[in-house]
């Protein structure tokens, strides 16, 4: 994938393992800021037939990805170290770091606590767009180039989920695997 200093517009895929029972269309625009990242998630399809969280407070919340949600893994281009943000249609969030695949870094989340403004959600028939902002001081301090995961896993009122993303390395969906971490963007601009 390229970068932009200051906008990007990708499709987000579906892993194959994983098909949709309906169709559907997601895409990402991410848009560097002064204050951060913004990230505006559009998923085009039938939407009633889809499992959609209901409103709650917007508070920090886990496990927010067994439902239908939308993610970004965000890294220094290069390093081991990398931060995972979930935003749930529910107006939910979540923010993780990990100190490398997988290993979580509880210590380094205590520290650094995240305060985030909910995401903003808009919905009809045959649009879901959820908008969120990335605030400079959630996101890692480097003047480098920024690698990011966008993804999103998408419920069905059966239950069955989708599991989306800029690029799928593995046979079975695995967001936090580093390859699929595709696009390259210009840190923000203190």
């Amino acid at each position: 994938m390229t970068s932009s200093p200051t906008l990007l517009r990708a499709q987000l895929r579906c892993h194959p393992a994983t098909p949709a029972g309906q169709p559907l269309s997601l895409s990402v625009e991410v848009r560097a800021r002064s204050d951060g990242l913004r990230l505006h998630y559009r998923l085009e399809g039938d939407i009633p037939s889809l499992r959609i969280p209901a409103p709650a407070a917007p508070v920090p919340a886990d496990r927010l990805w067994e439902h239908t949600c939308f993610e970004a893994f965000v890294a220094v281009a290069g390093a081991t170290a990398y931060q995972e943000f979930n935003f749930s249609p529910s107006s939910e969030w979540a923010a993780y770091r990990f100190s490398d695949l997988r290993q979580r870094d509880a210590d380094s989340e205590a520290r650094h606590r995240v305060l985030m403004p909910p995401p903003l959600v808009q919905a009809s028939a045959r649009v879901l767009e959820l908008t969120v902002r990335l605030p400079s001081s959630a996101l890692p301090r480097s003047p480098a180039v920024l690698s990011l995961g966008l993804s999103a896993v998408i419920e069905e009122l059966s239950g069955h989920r989708s599991y989306w993303a800029l690029h799928h390395p593995l046979e079975r969906p695995d967001f936090h695997h580093r390859d699929g971490h595709a696009l390259r963007h210009a840190a923000p601009l203190p």
